[in-house]
């Protein structure tokens, strides 16, 4: 421990008082007295009052910059020639000529590395502490001899000095390892040893890149580490040393606690090399970790800009494979939708049949819902989905729900309990979507539980809130797995999934839907095979008037005016169901098979209306309506385009070519119907009161 007598002074110069805050933590260590001032004004008042061991000046300064302090500095007697070091956070080869030309020792970096800081200081620190003591000698001969000693360590100071200056210079800013492994060598033979090789080692503690170079050789040589253990550098030195690794001194690069490679130096080091070997080793370990971190980022960035153009090419192959399955789902419900339409239409009024079409376009208008979740990838993507609201009467979609379940829970011979409350429960939502949601739980209560147990479903209202309530004692959920139980693919072993298979994708759902209609939805269970209890939470209404209750459904009748419509469909079951339920509304209706015959028709029928399919054989659809806009008779047609292609791009399409509206396959009938009712054809005198129709399940280059 340095004594009081022997404290020397030193002069930290910075305009900033964090920075100044970091030298006082930094230099503490040293146990000196450490004198703090903010300006260069301040700086030259401190030389003229007392004797430096060193100064550190920043560069930038506002009032007097470093270099300007530095030349006032070095005109006092006193201070002319005291170590300066430069603290900066750029230097070029300019700047650091200019610093040196003023006698500067050494540039440091800013930030500053705590152990290169402390070294350096110390150097000057301990060079005046010996000056001190050797002034004190009484005896002149001591004095003198002293002083010559003085001369000499300073003189090694200097030249060690100068020489981590000169390192830290060639090391700074590199970012490519195999030059930072050059200059290395080139930095520490000869000055150092007659030879040497830097080996950066992996994880393992195995060499992934060497290089070696001898006194005279007069070049570099790389040297393949080739994954060789790290005792194995023997191998690769053993050109460098033909007396054997007894002549070898190695010196660990670490990083921390990391190892990133080892020097091995041939023959022993020179004067200045035992002076300044561990510098090195921590100098260069910096500079490669420095440069292994600014790789990895490099590799990272290239990976990263590989994944996202794979992540480009799969979501564009994506977009491509649901536009054409959405085609393909599509075309089968179209005909079904038909078919439902004119079984409404011709059968009377059979109450069984009546109940049974009502189930079918029920259950086909959920389907048609759900295959366009599926298929609509900006949804999808954005995880966004449009509810179409409306008072519900949540008593009796329980009871659909359960009727629908009830076969599959009586194949598992489950009890099926149910508490419900005398009076309707009226909630606002969609429909479809509720029922999702309803039927999700129910199949969960009965896939997860045993055969022979029981289910119990209830709907309670508490504080203007309607509660259901789905309750199992089957397989139940483990403690750990309940607070994500309704995280997204949250399935494996400690998943619901129970061996039941499924995506994990269902109780995700059920949450994300129900918060849609500003509810919640709670899960508990005391455990494995404790059973498991969902609790829905949904704000109630009031009883809606009967009007909105009832979904506003028209009886089927005839058409209030009469239009000749061409059905254009390569899909004969398509063609014929809407042929037939336009015809039993009273239309005058023709079909076409293809894009040629639909112009030929067009020409001899003159239709109002155009029911034009996109997917065409030969002429698609777009060409066709190109083609149909450009005839007299169809110059101001209808042209309504039917489709399984709901992309964005496809609408665009449609749009340009000419469609007034673009439907989704399957088309709801009664929407096509009032489209085709509430369309005027020009020069009528209702024409310009018409507008747009406003239904709920078609755009006019929107969504159906």
């Amino acid at each position: 421990m340095t004594e009081p007598a022997d404290k020397v002074d030193i002069l930290v110069v910075d305009d900033l008082q964090e920075k100044l805050l970091v030298f006082k933590t930094v230099l503490e260590e040293l146990n000196q007295n450490l004198v703090f001032v903010r300006s260069g004004t301040e700086a030259l008042r401190e030389v003229l009052t007392r004797e430096f061991a060193v100064i550190l000046l920043d560069v930038n300064m506002p009032d007097i910059d470093g270099f300007e302090t530095a030349t006032l500095i070095r005109r006092y007697k006193r201070s002319a020639h005291t170590p300066i070091i430069f603290i900066t956070a750029y230097a070029d080869e300019i700047q650091t000529t200019r610093g040196y030309s003023l006698g500067a020792v050494d540039y440091i970096l800013s930030p500053v590395v705590p152990e290169v800081l402390r070294s350096k200081v110390r150097v000057f620190v301990e060079l005046q502490v010996l000056q001190r003591r050797i002034a004190r000698q009484a005896d002149a001969r001591v004095a003198h001899a002293a002083a010559e000693a003085a001369l000499s360590v300073a003189e090694e100071s200097t030249r060690r000095s100068t020489f981590l200056s000169e390192l830290s210079h060639e090391l700074s800013g590199l970012l490519d390892m195999r030059t930072g492994m050059h200059r290395l060598l080139t930095m520490v033979v000869p000055r150092l040893a007659h030879g040497a090789t830097v080996a950066l080692l992996d994880d393992r503690a195995r060499v992934v890149r060497a290089a070696s170079w001898r006194d005279g050789d007069g070049v570099v040589s790389d040297v393949s580490g080739d994954g060789l253990p790290a005792t194995d550098l023997q191998r690769i030195q053993q050109a460098l040393e033909p007396g054997g690794a007894a002549h070898l001194q190695a010196h660990v690069l670490r990083d921390g606690e990391r190892v990133l490679g080892v020097l091995l130096l041939a023959g022993e080091p020179s004067a200045l090399g035992m002076a300044v070997l561990d510098e090195v080793a921590t100098r260069a370990a910096i500079a490669f970790a420095a440069a292994q971190l600014y790789q990895s980022l490099q590799d990272e960035i290239q990976e990263r800009r590989r994944a996202e153009a794979r992540l480009e090419e799969a979501s564009k192959r994506k977009d491509e494979f649901l536009a054409m399955l959405s085609h393909e789902l599509r075309n089968p419900l179209a005909p079904i939708g038909n078919a439902v339409e004119i079984i409404r239409r011709l059968g009377g009024h059979d109450s069984k049949l009546m109940w049974a079409t009502d189930i079918t376009d029920r259950q086909l208008r959920q389907l048609t819902r759900l295959v366009d979740e599926l298929l609509d990838v900006a949804r999808i993507g954005q995880g966004k989905i449009v509810l179409q609201s409306a008072p519900l009467e949540l008593t009796a979609m329980v009871a659909q729900c359960i009727d629908m379940h009830r076969p599959a829970l009586t194949a598992r011979r489950h009890t099926l309990t149910q508490a419900m409350p005398v009076g309707p429960v009226w909630i606002h939502g969609d429909g479809a979507r509720m029922q999702q949601v309803i039927n999700n739980l129910l199949s969960n209560a009965n896939k997860y539980t045993p055969e022979g147990g029981s289910v119990h479903v209830a709907i309670a209202v508490e504080q203007r809130t309607a509660v259901l309530t789905v309750r199992d004692n089957g397989m139940g959920i483990e403690p750990d797995l309940l607070p994500r139980v309704f995280d997204l693919f949250e399935q494996g072993k400690r998943a619901l999934d129970r061996n039941q298979g499924g995506l994990g994708v269902g109780l995700t759902l059920v949450q994300r839907l129900v918060k849609l209609h500003d509810g919640r939805v709670e899960a508990e269970s005391a455990g494995v095979g404790q059973g498991a209890e969902f609790r829905v939470y949904l704000p109630c209404l009031q009883a809606p008037m009967a009007d909105d209750a009832a979904g506003g459904r028209q009886s089927p009748g005839a058409a209030a005016v009469c239009r000749r419509l061409l059905i254009v469909e390569d899909n004969p079951d398509i063609a014929d169901t809407t042929a037939t339920m336009l015809a039993i509304a009273g239309h005058t209706v023709r079909c076409a098979r293809d894009g040629a015959q639909a112009i030929t028709e067009a020409q001899s029928f003159a239709p109002e209306i155009v029911l034009l399919d996109v997917g065409l054989p030969q002429l698609d659809g777009y060409q066709v309506a190109r083609r149909l806009r450009q005839l007299p008779q169809t110059r101001h047609a209808l042209i309504i385009g039917l489709t399984g292609y709901g992309m964005p791009a496809d609408r665009k399409c449609g749009r340009e070519a000419g469609f007034d509206h673009h439907l989704l396959k399957p088309a709801d009938p009664a929407e096509l119907r009032k489209l085709i009712e509430s369309w005027s054809a020009p020069g009528q005198p209702d024409g310009s009161d018409v507008g747009e129709p406003k239904p709920s399940n078609l755009y006019a280059f929107k969504r159906p």
